[in-house]
C-alpha cells in the first residue's frame, strides 16, 4: 500500500495500540467475532447451538497464539503429519540494532528475531529417511498452528474444565498443501473437547456421533433442490488404529471435478499424551471453511477470504440460502514450466505449490502435472506442469499473470534448486 501511494520507508518504530484511542486492527478480519455475519460464523454457531441442546456447552475463547512453540511432540495424533505444517525457522539478527535507538533496544530486550521462509532450512523431501526429517524438524522450534488440538493439552488442565460438559474451542489453523480445489491451506476448525470417566467412554461416544451425524446431515440438505429427499452420505470412517474417525461427506452438487469424498473434520479418541486421573477425553474437529462451502453451495474456497463487499451481501444473520456468485467467467490464463531437477537435492512437489501458492498470491486455481523426460545420455530428470491462473471476485489481466509466472520461475530456481527449460 505504502509503495502503490509512492511512499519511501525511512523507519520502524513499536507500535502500541493502547496509545491510539479508536484504533482497530485492519488485518485479520474475525469472521467468527460477534458483529460478523459471515457464513463461516453462522455456520458455527448453527453447530455450538444444536449440540448446545445434547450436553451441557462452555465456550472457551480462542486467546492462544497462531504460533506454536516446540517440535515435532506438539503435532496432534492422526490430524496432520510434519511435512503438511508450516514449520518456521527462528534466527538472530542483528544488522537492525545499528539503526535503533539504545531505549528501544532495551524495550526488545536486546535480542531481535526474525522469521526466515516459512520451511525448513534443506527443505527435506518426502522420501527422506525418517530420522534426517527429524534431524531437520528439529532445527524448527515454531510452526503455524494446524489444529487447535494443539491446546487440548491446556484447556483440559484448566482447573475450571468441566467433566461431562462439551468444551469449545473455534479459530484459524493452518496447512501446507497441494493446490486443489476442496483443500485448503488456511481454515477456520472448531474443535469440541468431552471429558468423561472412563467406563462410560463407549456410551459418550455412540451419542456424540449420532448427534454429530443427524446436525451435519440437516445442515447439508438445506439448501439442496428437493431438501432430504436428495441422499447426502455423512460418514464416520474407522482409521487404522481403531479409535479414531475422519468425518467424510459426499458433495452432489459440485461436479465431476469433485470425485471423493470430502473429509470435514476428526473425531479423536487416541491422545495418549493427555491423560486426567481417570478421566478420558473426545476431540471432534471441524473445518467449518468446507462445511460452509457445501452448505451453501460454494465452489471456491478463496471467495470466503475475499474483501469484495458484494458476498457479504448474499448473506442474512443466522439464514442458510444458497450462494449466487457475483463474478462469472472471469478470465484465466494457462502457463506451462518445465525444468531440470538437480541430481542432489531431489524435488519436492508440496512444496513447489506452496511457492506457487505464496508468488501467486493464491490466484493459481490448477498445477497439472503433464509429464516426465529423463535425458538418455545424461540421465537427468526433468519435469512439465501447467499451471492455470484465475482469481475468484474480479478479472485478473494478462500481463499480471505473465508477471506471476515470470516471478515463479525466479523463486522455485533458487528455493527448489531446478534449472528451467
Amino acid at each position: 500500500m505504502a509503495a502503490l501511494g509512492g511512499f519511501i520507508l525511512s523507519d520502524v518504530h513499536p507500535f502500541s495500540c493502547e496509545a491510539v484511542p479508536g484504533y482497530k486492527c485492519t488485518g485479520y478480519r474475525g469472521f467468527l467475532e460477534a458483529p460478523s455475519h459471515h457464513p463461516i460464523k453462522t455456520i458455527n454457531e448453527k453447530l455450538i447451538d444444536e449440540l448446545g441442546r445434547a450436553f451441557p456447552l462452555k465456550r472457551l475463547k480462542c486467546s492462544f497464539p497462531l504460533l506454536v512453540q516446540g517440535s515435532t511432540s506438539v503435532l496432534p495424533p492422526g490430524i496432520c503429519d510434519k511435512l503438511s505444517v508450516f514449520w518456521i525457522s527462528l534466527h538472530e539478527d542483528n544488522s537492525y540494532s545499528e539503526s535503533l535507538t539504545p531505549g528501544i533496544t532495551q524495550d526488545m530486550e536486546g535480542t531481535l528475531v526474525s522469521f526466515s521462509e516459512l520451511n525448513l532450512p534443506g527443505s527435506p523431501r518426502r522420501d527422506d529417511n525418517e530420522a534426517a526429517q527429524d534431524r531437520l524438524y528439529g532445527q524448527a522450534k515454531v510452526c503455524l498452528r494446524p489444529s487447535l488440538l494443539v491446546y487440548g493439552q491446556t484447556v483440559i488442565q484448566a482447573p475450571d474444565f468441566l467433566p461431562d460438559s462439551l468444551h469449545v474451542l473455534s479459530g484459524p489453523v493452518f496447512r501446507k498443501c497441494h493446490i486443489l480445489p476442496f483443500t485448503v491451506p488456511a481454515f477456520h476448525e472448531t474443535l469440541f473437547i468431552l471429558g468423561f470417566n472412563k467406563n462410560m467412554k463407549s456410551s459418550h461416544l455412540e451419542s456424540l456421533l449420532d448427534h454429530l451425524t443427524g446436525i451435519l446431515d440437516n445442515l447439508l440438505t438445506q439448501t439442496v433442490p428437493g431438501g432430504a429427499n436428495m441422499s447426502i452420505s455423512v460418514e464416520f470412517v474407522l482409521q487404522p488404529n481403531g479409535e479414531d474417525y475422519i468425518i467424510h461427506v459426499k458433495p452432489h452438487n459440485f461436479g465431476p471435478g469433485c470425485t471423493k469424498d470430502l473429509i470435514i473434520g476428526s473425531v479423536v479418541t487416541s491422545a495418549t499424551n493427555i491423560t486426567h486421573k481417570d478421566q478420558c477425553f473426545l476431540f471432534v474437529s471441524i473445518n467449518l471453511d468446507l462445511l460452509a462451502m457445501l452448505v451453501w453451495d460454494i465452489s471456491d474456497w478463496r471467495i470466503l477470504w475475499t474483501f469484495d463487499n458484494r458476498f457479504l451481501k448474499n448473506f442474512v444473520p443466522r439464514k442458510i440460502e444458497r450462494f449466487k456468485s457475483y463474478s462469472l467467467y472471469p478470465p484465466h490464463y494457462i502457463h506451462d514450466i518445465s525444468f531440470w531437477l538437480h541430481e542432489k537435492k531431489g524435488f519436492d512437489e508440496l512444496e513447489f505449490h506452496t511457492v506457487a501458492r505464496a508468488v501467486s498470491q493464491e490466484t493459481i486455481i490448477s498445477i497439472q502435472f503433464l509429464g516426465r523426460f529423463q535425458h538418455p545420455k545424461t540421465e537427468q530428470v526433468s519435469l512439465c506442469y501447467r499451471l492455470i491462473y484465475q482469481t475468484c471476485d474480479k478479472a485478473l489481466s494478462k500481463q499480471q499473470a505473465a508477471s506471476m509466472q515470470s516471478r515463479f520461475r525466479k523463486e522455485i530456481q533458487q528455493r527448489l534448486h531446478v534449472i528451467l527449460r
